[in-house]
């Protein structure tokens, strides 16, 4: 049932950050943004975003205040997007943007360490691949809500104050499951606990390899920057471009979750493989070579938010999770702001390069998951 509840909570705070990131590269562009600005912004945001992490669930673990933590994250997280209806210019709307991924990263550690308790008696990733799939029905609705008040409205404005209605269900959903669900300690299953592996050698090779990942995965603000400029999707179609990704991402979440509960880490070898692909396809060709892209980045997206936090409830003791979540982020998002800045810079210079790059990167994280594979096997 808690499982269930925080997902619904995901699925609306989703339904409201995800519309609103579906439409942030086109609107700072009409507010005078370049490509670089789109991805230091974008990068910027998932950095401070999850360096912020290292220090709320290192909190989380050291005050035991999981829901006070998740209320102030939430809160930040999702009343920051219909803000961004008041923005006049795109140095304001970074602002908000990056005070949205701020309020994630109070939230994600703590959150995430709740989460681990409930899913020890279903399997990490079946738990955590459910949540991702009701997760990510509010990011397919979301940018689906987006696309049609945006094309009536011909209006970004508009479409960000829509988005107010979703961050107030997601509130009052939250504060359900707080009523219900006091301590969520209780949730864990004791046997799981004492099977979790403390490997500091795993950990760290474990978050070079996403590091890699996350370096070159290209934010969709990018995406829907290119979409626009280039001409390669309409305006009124980029959000439901974006609702497809989504949309892969939930089913690709559920899947992938079964698949590591069976299989374990190597499933991220074949999730890699299938998400680098999304480089060419949408930067290079035509409106079907970037569905056929956005359908990769979704399986890329549903593989981190689902098989790689059970990786990490599986491998973290129960009193450190928030802890190790929050390190991981924050070196995770790192990566991804060096990544998603070198990308803005390179797509200015030679969409080429950009492609190469993304690609590369990606495929250096495959013989981090081999060596994971094997020292997994000798641990267990």
């Amino acid at each position: 049932m808690f499982i269930v509840l925080i997902g619904i909570v995901s699925l609306f705070a989703d339904m409201t950050y995800e519309g609103a990131r579906s439409i942030t590269g086109p609107f700072l562009a009409t507010l005078g943004a370049s490509a670089t600005v789109v991805g230091i912004v974008a990068g910027l945001g998932e950095l401070l975003g999850n360096a912020l992490r290292l220090v709320s669930g290192w909190v989380a673990d050291k005050t035991q205040k999981y829901w006070t933590i998740t209320f102030t994250g939430y809160f930040i997280n999702l009343l920051a997007v219909p803000l961004l209806a008041l923005a006049g210019s795109w140095q304001i709307a970074a602002v908000l943007m990056i005070l949205e991924r701020t309020g994630k990263a109070i939230r994600k550690p703590a959150r995430d360490a709740m989460l681990s308790n409930a899913t020890s008696s279903v399997g990490h990733g079946k738990g955590f691949g459910v949540h991702e799939a009701l997760d990510q029905v509010g990011a397919v609705s979301g940018p689906l809500i987006v696309s049609v008040v945006f094309f009536f409205s011909k209006d970004y404005h508009h479409s960000f104050a829509t988005l107010f209605i979703p961050a107030l269900l997601a509130l009052s959903v939250l504060t359900v499951a707080r009523i219900n669900f006091p301590n969520t300690r209780v949730l864990e299953v004791p046997d799981q606990t004492k099977k979790a592996i403390a490997s500091k050698r795993f950990y760290w090779f474990y978050l070079i390899a996403l590091s890699l990942i996350g370096a070159g995965f290209a934010d969709y603000s990018l995406i829907a920057y290119h979409f626009d400029k280039s001409g390669q999707v309409m305006a009124e179609w980029i959000p439901v471009m974006y609702a497809v990704a989504m949309g892969v991402d939930a089913l690709a979440a559920l899947l992938l979750g079964k698949l590591f509960d069976k299989f374990g880490i190597r499933i991220l070898i074949f999730s890699t493989i299938i998400s680098l692909l999304f480089a060419p396809l949408v930067f290079q060709g035509n409106l079907y070579t970037a569905i056929a892209g956005m359908i990769c980045w979704g399986v890329g997206m549903g593989a981190q938010e689902s098989i790689v936090s059970a990786v990490l409830a599986s491998i973290l003791p129960a009193g450190k999770r928030a802890t190790g979540f929050g390190v991981f982020y924050a070196v995770f998002g790192v990566a991804w702001f060096l990544g998603s800045a070198l990308m803005g810079w390179l797509y200015d210079i030679s969409i080429t390069w950009l492609i190469l790059f993304s690609m590369t990167i990606q495929l250096a994280a495959i013989p981090f998951f081999i060596k994971l594979t094997t020292l997994k096997m000798k641990m267990q």
